[in-house]
Formats: structure tokens, sequence, C-alpha cells
């Protein structure tokens, strides 16, 4: 007697295709998600270290005095 579960089960097979498509999906998402949060960090420290350098290469500024009237 063959085993039943060995069989070809079409509506199974749909269900399974159906379901690793959305699974797909989410994958992409997700993986775009985070790749576009790394961007987005690496940018923000390079500014941060951009502005740190070329604030302490620079003089200070001096600040102005109101004229008195």
């Amino acid at each position: 007697m063959k085993n039943p579960w060995t069989k070809k089960n079409p509506f199974l097979s749909m269900w399974l295709s159906g379901a690793n498509a959305i699974a797909g999906s989410a994958r992409g998402h997700a993986t775009a998600a985070a790749k576009r949060q790394a961007t987005t960090a690496a940018r923000q420290s390079q500014k941060q270290v951009v502005d740190f350098w070329t604030a302490a290469m620079a003089p200070p500024k001096t600040s102005r005095r109101k004229k008195r009237r």
C-alpha cells in the first residue's frame, strides 16, 4: 500500500507557493529598510566626523560687540 503523505497535493502546493511569495516580499522589504538605516547611520557618522575636524581647524569666531549710541 502506498503512503498517502507522499502523494502530490495541488492545493498544498498552491498554498505553499503563495506563502513563499509573501515571505520573499517581506524579506525584501526588511532588507531594504535595513540598508536604508545603515546608509543613514553611516552618512550621519561621516558628517559628525567632518564637522568635528573642520570646527577644530577653523579659528574661533569673534563675537560682535554692539555699538553704543
